[in-house]
């Protein structure tokens, strides 16, 4: 049986050597849904455009994601073009108007409004009535891979965020990045985000508005999860 080196944070290592846990079948297992999902979305974005019908495909999407993406091919259609492309996913990021991808442009110092999706025609990933770009599929897999990747059994519009700002050669990723919010500066803050969140939850009651309080958990918490990330990173880069 091939075998892939699985490389792991020294206290997680030493955790699981404590513990005793099955590595092998767990990574096996976590792998196969991974390549699932990453194989599903591959198959979704070079068919016709229909959101409703990747929904259905794509379960994971949050409601907020499948709209963007709604707001995007009508953007697309609207303007005739033949295929929806990064500039259209990032119209129907900041069009859908109430998403974790726009806070994650705020605690960046981005304010959502001084963006304008851009309208440069990106060549369509395969032929047919109205597909996704090439830029736009790969950013959508990057979505999917930055979900996988958080541990998340969810991709939302902050994974598409993520995907957005890392897929190199679209509009809206030279866009994002020309303001500062290139993939790996979104990645982190999008940790930091969803680990504030979960203390929001933890400590306050239901009916309070998580926003406000979201950004700031951003704040506080972002400095300390970047130390840690670039220690990981640093261990990995050193491991290779």
């Amino acid at each position: 049986m091939p075998k892939i080196n699985v490389y792991l944070p020294d206290d997680l290592a030493e955790s699981v050597r404590e513990t005793g846990l099955p590595v092998s079948p767990i990574c096996q297992r976590a792998l196969e849904q991974a390549v699932r999902r990453i194989t599903t979305i591959r198959q979704a974005v070079l068919t016709d455009v229909d959101p409703a019908w990747l929904a259905e495909r794509l379960p994971t999407f949050t409601a907020r994601l499948i709209n963007t993406l709604n707001l995007a091919a009508t953007r697309a259609r609207e303007t005739g073009a033949d295929s929806v492309t990064t500039g259209d996913l990032l119209h129907g990021l900041l069009a859908e108007g109430h998403n974790l991808g726009l806070q994650i442009l705020t605690a960046m110092d981005v304010t959502p409004a001084s963006l304008t999706a851009p309208s440069t025609p990106e060549p369509p990933a395969a032929p047919g009535a109205l597909r996704f770009s090439a830029a736009a599929a790969v950013a959508l897999e990057l979505s999917v891979g930055e979900a996988i990747g958080f541990g998340h059994n969810y991709v939302g519009c902050e994974h598409l965020l993520v995907g957005l700002a890392a897929e190199p050669d679209g509009a809206a990723g030279e866009l994002l990045r020309s303001r500062g919010v290139d993939g790996k500066a979104a990645r982190r803050t999008v940790a930091a985000a969803v680990a504030g969140y979960a203390h929001h939850l933890r400590s306050t009651t239901a009916d309070q508005t998580a926003p406000p309080v979201l950004l700031n958990a951003v704040r506080a918490e972002l400095a300390p999860l970047v130390r840690r990330i670039e220690q990981l990173e640093q261990q990995l880069t050193a491991n290779r």
